[in-house]
């Protein structure tokens, strides 16, 4: 229940194509995440949303959304840029997906490994980063965050409205379920 002077926080910016996601297209629940790869909540938050996916992953697609806060975490853009730059390849959710895996080598010469990890072209996804090749998009979506309300990472917006609860599994599960009663429905 909210008061006159509580504001619930919705997003601001719908999902489209051009976003990342991932599970089905046409699932009843949407969560929009907006994350920084090398903030350790988004770490966890990432584990927790991973296994949430599991259980869920019929109901449920996964949105990410880059809010890179450079002032404390130095590398954070430059794990945006290369997962865009692994984007443009067809391998967003891999190279994210080794990202958070691997947040503790997100220097510039383990990333360089993790892209070749990954069989990407290194040299040209390096060529991209030092380009700033995706600053396009990764600054859209730090706008959309602004615009929605977002200060901080992981924030999470679940069917439209921000879920402002832990971010443990059982959290999120009844978050989704909640959100999966016919009615409430929002996007």
């Amino acid at each position: 229940m909210t008061t006159p002077l509580q504001v619930t926080a919705r997003l601001r910016t719908p999902v489209t194509e051009h976003d990342h996601i991932r599970g089905a297209l046409d699932a009843p629940v949407t969560i929009v995440e907006y994350g920084d790869f090398q903030c350790p909540f988004c770490g966890l938050a990432h584990a927790n949303l991973t296994e949430v996916l599991r259980q869920r992953g019929d109901q449920v697609r996964h949105v990410y959304r880059h809010f890179p806060i450079t002032n404390m975490h130095p590398y954070a853009e430059r794990a945006a840029e290369a997962a865009e730059a692994a984007a443009r390849r067809g391998r967003f959710w891999e190279m994210h997906d080794w990202l958070y895996e691997h947040q503790d080598q997100l220097d510039p010469v383990h990333l360089t490994l993790g892209v070749e990890q990954l069989g990407l072209p290194a040299d040209e996804v390096e060529t991209e980063i030092g380009q700033h090749a995706h600053s396009d998009r990764i600054r859209h979506d730090f706008v959309s965050a602004v615009r929605s309300g977002v200060d901080a990472t992981p924030t999470l917006f679940v069917n439209d409205v921000r879920h402002d609860g832990d971010f443990n599994p059982p959290t999120l599960l009844a978050a989704i379920d909640a959100a999966n009663v016919p009615g409430h429905r929002t996007r």
